[in-house]
């Protein structure tokens, strides 16, 4: 650990590759991957179309990761999304990329902390009688290792993505060899257990694969702290797409080979049957622990992310100025301290829930504000340095900008309170986002005239 002191708005460069790599896999690869594949089939009971989907959606993040490999290195600074945006279109619409990730990640963290009590409750009976104090406390923990430093939270990061993408190839590997188990009848392509492929089926699953997928961009948080990060941060993101989609096209396909669709349709946790098949009744305490496990790496790269957005802002008066307090250890400490007691009021409201509903439409908003952004810039500051450059310049980025607003449309038609829960906090934020940068133009000539 450093023996710096503690100071203000300056970030240690510390981390790299193997950090980038493990926060973007690492992040994305959780637990919910153990019954994506039940949910999906309920959706599109045939193998080939939901093979296809999957396969859809690894060229849909490869098709994004070009863009934000050139947006991250041409601005490495901390906050993600909200630095192009804002770099882009303005503190309103900074403003609200920033709270938009910040609350969407701050839900994800208390829905994953849930998650990894729900599966120790699987293993241990006391640990249902309080899940929410549980899943707190595995969260201050996580926080608490964060708190130490940076190189504490990348080394669990590190260490735990090997641990969970080393234990989940053997439960592919195991699927592929107990092979199918013997059905009475076979369905025929399109019609499965009283089920049929629609228009609608389709769409619902092509959203839950796009969520599943979600994460991938998670090295990008940290450019500011990379050590290379013109050199290291494209390589992290793209790498870290392959590792994502290799994993999720051979489980889903180990899957369809162990298991029949009727199975997976009605199965909440397809990959337990596998392993239970392979070595009895304690294959579901195995599976337990294995999602434990997931859910904790998960965690801490969510940890570690929230507190780099709040950053972000607040270097840019966007938030509390204190939040650009970084610790010995190179952790922003006030911005993690916010972050995770937000976290635990939402594990213990249940509100988690609630702010995935508001967030739903203007997530994918953001994302659709972000693949505007680099066109913007690319017209706006043509002279800014890009130590990567987007391939395929402007087709492919298009392309994954179109895809974003379809899929816009698509998550609206769908849900329309969240397009109106999106409309609402836009016109909050475009007000407060000028006041605010009023404010802060005020403040510098402020600052010059007593100079």
């Amino acid at each position: 650990m450093s023996t710096q002191s503690a100071s203000t708005g300056h970030l240690q460069r510390r981390l790299g590759l193997a950090f980038g790599l493990a926060v973007g896999a690492g992040s994305v690869i959780g637990s919910g991957i153990m019954r994506a594949p039940g949910v999906i089939t309920n959706e599109v009971p045939d193998p080939s179309i939901a093979m296809l989907l999957w396969f859809v959606g690894g060229l849909f993040i490869l098709l994004s990761a070009n863009i934000t490999a050139e947006l991250s290195t041409a601005l490495p600074k901390a906050g993600g999304f909200y630095v192009p945006v804002r770099e882009a279109f303005g503190d309103s619409m900074g403003l609200l990329a920033g709270w938009a990730t910040f609350a969407g990640y701050t839900a994800g963290t208390a829905a994953v902390a849930l998650a990894c009590a729900d599966f120790l409750g699987m293993i241990f009976p006391w640990a249902t009688l309080h899940p929410q104090m549980l899943a707190a406390s595995i969260a201050l923990v996580v926080t608490a290792l964060n708190w130490i430093g940076v190189q504490e939270g990348r080394l669990l990061q590190i260490c735990g993505t090997i641990l969970k993408l080393g234990l989940l190839s053997v439960v592919i590997v195991i699927a592929f060899i107990v092979g199918p188990a013997p059905v009475e009848s076979t369905a025929t392509a399109g019609t499965f257990v009283g089920g049929t492929i629609t228009i609608v089926g389709i769409i619902t699953a092509l959203q839950l694969i796009y969520g599943a997928y979600d994460g991938w961009y998670s090295a990008m948080f940290f450019a500011e702290e990379d050590t290379d990060p013109g050199r290291n941060i494209p390589r992290a993101i793209f790498r870290s797409c392959w590792i994502v989609i290799a994993v999720y096209l051979a489980l889903n396909l180990s899957m369809y080979i162990a298991l029949d669709v009727a199975t997976l349709r009605l199965s909440d946790l397809p990959v337990a049957l596998v392993v239970e098949r392979a070595f009895g009744s304690i294959g579901m305490t195995l599976v337990a622990l294995l999602a434990a496990l997931m859910a904790v790496v998960t965690l801490n790269a969510l940890i570690m992310i929230m507190p780099r957005v709040l950053f972000g802002m607040a270097s840019d008066g966007l938030f509390l100025h204190t939040a650009t307090r970084v610790n010995r250890g190179g952790t922003p400490d006030i911005a993690l301290l916010v972050s995770v007691v937000l976290t635990i009021g939402l594990i213990f409201s249940g509100g988690f829930v609630f702010v995935f509903k508001l967030m739903g439409a203007l997530g994918i908003f953001v994302t659709v504000l972000y693949g505007a952004a680099f066109f913007t810039l690319r017209r706006s500051q043509p002279d800014l340095a890009r130590p990567y450059r987007a391939v395929g310049y402007p087709v492919l980025p298009a392309i994954a900008l179109l895809v974003s607003i379809a899929l816009l449309g698509a998550f609206i038609f769908a849900d329309p309170i969240s397009g109106l829960y999106m409309l609402g906090l836009i016109a909050i934020c475009i007000p407060v986002g000028i006041v605010l940068h009023r404010r802060r133009i005020a403040h510098r000539k402020n600052s010059l005239g007593t100079a």
